[in-house]
């Protein structure tokens, strides 16, 4: 799933000059909130309980009742969409905060100190990123079982490296900056150079790799979900819903077509945020090969 994004050093913005806000991050950002909205507000406007069976409606397709349709268990479409979008939210950005601080915080040890550290380091980096996050999650199932956190922990893992190489590419581009032998010179710790001196030239493309990793995190989620690793019955998933939707195809279109649509707004509005953040931190477009 975890792809190397080539991210851009922010240009800097001559004093007192705005940049200008990237429409794609406006409409991005208004699509996510109502998406956001939706699910926070979902024990308000769901019109039903999401597990509440209606045997005698099962597989109808949307009415005044139903407005999306039911599932095979008779269950409203639009409220399990609507409790659905929890886990795939909390699980996505869960795991990349999760892998945003940790690779961080490796990254920036193997930039910063180097040699046997930097070579352990990114060995452990290229074993990560060797296994695939479905491999990871069938593995982390075995051990603690299927559910949320192992969801969490396998997006984490496999996204962890992406933010590891970033931090580690900025650190050695400024670990023998004038700025950090002067701050080493005067006795700075090596956590107070890292964290003082280093870290915020990196806020920018993390802030960047963020945006791009969080709809690849979403994905992962539903398809991990529609695997059955994910959150489990009869809690409603996106990819839960999808996979028991599956079956019922032939008789009807809507317990799988409005799941599909939900992921697709999801990922969409995701990744206008990361066009819109890369366009307005770096201007200038200046590829940096990680």
């Amino acid at each position: 799933m975890a792809a190397i994004q080539a991210l851009d050093v922010p240009a800097a913005t001559p004093k007192g000059q705005r940049v200008p806000l990237d429409r794609r991050l406006l409409v991005g950002g208004v699509g996510l909130a109502i998406i956001v909205l939706a699910a926070l507000a979902a024990p308000l406007i769901a019109p039903f309980n999401p597990i509440e069976q209606h045997l005698d409606a099962r597989l109808q397709g949307p009415s005044g009742t139903y407005l999306l349709g039911t599932d095979n268990l008779g269950r409203d479409t639009l409220s399990r969409l609507l409790y659905g979008l929890r886990p795939s939210l909390i699980s996505g950005l869960a795991a990349v905060a999760l892998a945003a601080v940790s690779g961080t915080v490796v990254g920036m040890l193997a930039g910063y100190f180097g040699r046997w550290a930097d070579a352990v380091l990114s060995r452990l980096l290229d074993l990560l990123i060797a296994w695939p996050t479905i491999f990871l999650a069938l593995a982390l199932v075995l051990v603690i079982g299927p559910g949320q956190f192992g969801v969490v922990l396998a997006i984490a893992l496999a996204e962890l490296p992406i933010f590891a190489r970033v931090m580690r590419a900025i650190t050695l581009s400024n670990v023998r900056g004038e700025h950090v032998e002067a701050a080493r010179s005067m006795g700075a710790s090596a956590p107070r150079i890292m964290v003082r001196h280093i870290f915020p030239f990196a806020l920018s493309p993390l802030l960047v790799q963020f945006a791009i990793a969080a709809p690849l995190a979403v994905v992962a989620e539903a398809s991990l979900g529609y695997l059955g690793l994910g959150t489990q019955p009869p809690a409603p998933s996106l990819g839960g819903i999808l996979s028991d939707a599956e079956l019922y195809l032939s008789q009807t279109y809507s317990a799988a077509v409005f799941p599909i649509l939900t992921i697709a707004l999801l990922v969409l509005s995701l990744t206008l945020i990361a066009d819109g953040l890369q366009k307005m931190l770096d201007p200038r477009g200046a590829p940096v090969g990680l």
